[in-house]
């Protein structure tokens, strides 16, 4: 690191469980970010300011005005703009060292192929059931740390999936479709017509960052196998323990050379 780099990232070296040498793992490397809205903001914001070296932003949309109430990487200068641009120019407004890639396209799964297996850690910011699930497959095929954030009205959950890597308290975490099921079918909530209380989507945000951050510097306990949700109204945390369903059919399918589940 330079004489800059080491000025603005002092305040995590002088963290014994960063320092300099996970702070040179945050500099080297690869995030890739689902969605650019209210979670995948704070998500981006704060994965830039730490120093992730790459960005990868995917999201479609555009900025809108309704979306100025909760997304805070957006502004009214960017009206009509796609929100992986928006999001990119914020990131690089603060630390233009950040190389962003902002993808402005609504991946599938053949993409999604592509682009998980270049990532050390994803970030799921989308606000969409399918895109979860296919974010979900592509991350256990390539055995990639997934962290999974929504929220809603005043609800929002959290946690972390390590598919086919026991952590330091020697647990075998589930994948996101062992939880919730690819064949589920529902109405999709969206904010559009249920709404979403502005600062939630930044704590959760917030926290989905610190997880990846974690996963990145190998410090702590991640939250895999522990779904957290939070109730805005009482401000209240519940945590669910997650057991890996050994009949899952993303995570316990038939296992192929280079399975991230082979053992």
């Amino acid at each position: 690191m330079n004489d800059d780099q080491l000025l603005r990232y002092s305040r995590h070296i002088l963290l014994g469980e960063i320092g300099i040498e996970g702070q040179q793992r945050l500099l080297a490397a690869h995030v890739l970010v689902i969605g650019a809205g209210g979670l995948g903001s704070p998500v981006a914001m704060y994965l830039g300011t730490a120093g992730v070296g790459t960005l990868t932003i995917v999201d479609d949309d555009t900025v809108e005005l309704t979306n100025l109430q909760r997304q805070i990487a957006h502004s009214m200068a960017r009206l009509g703009a796609a929100k992986v641009d928006s999001a990119a120019a914020t990131v690089q407004a603060i630390n233009p060292e950040v190389q962003v890639v902002a993808l402005r396209e609504r991946a599938d799964a053949a993409r999604l192929n592509d682009l998980v297996a270049q990532a050390d850690v994803v970030v799921d910011c989308c606000d969409n059931y399918t895109t979860r699930q296919a974010v979900n497959a592509a991350c256990v095929r390539h055995a990639r740390p997934l962290v999974s954030g929504a929220a809603i009205g005043f609800d929002g959950q959290v946690s972390v999936y390590v598919t086919g890597q026991r952590d330091r308290r020697d647990v075998d975490p589930p994948c996101y479709a062992c939880i919730f099921a690819p064949d589920d079918t529902f109405e999709e909530a969206r904010c559009a017509t249920m709404g979403v209380f502005a600062p939630l989507v930044g704590i959760i945000g917030s926290v989905q960052a610190a997880e990846a951050l974690k996963l990145l510097v190998g410090t702590g306990t991640s939250l895999a196998g522990r779904l957290q949700m939070l109730d805005a109204r009482r401000m209240e945390w519940t945590e669910i323990r997650m057991a890996r369903n050994p009949s899952c059919p993303v995570c316990a399918a038939p296992l192929t050379p280079g399975h991230p589940t082979t053992r």
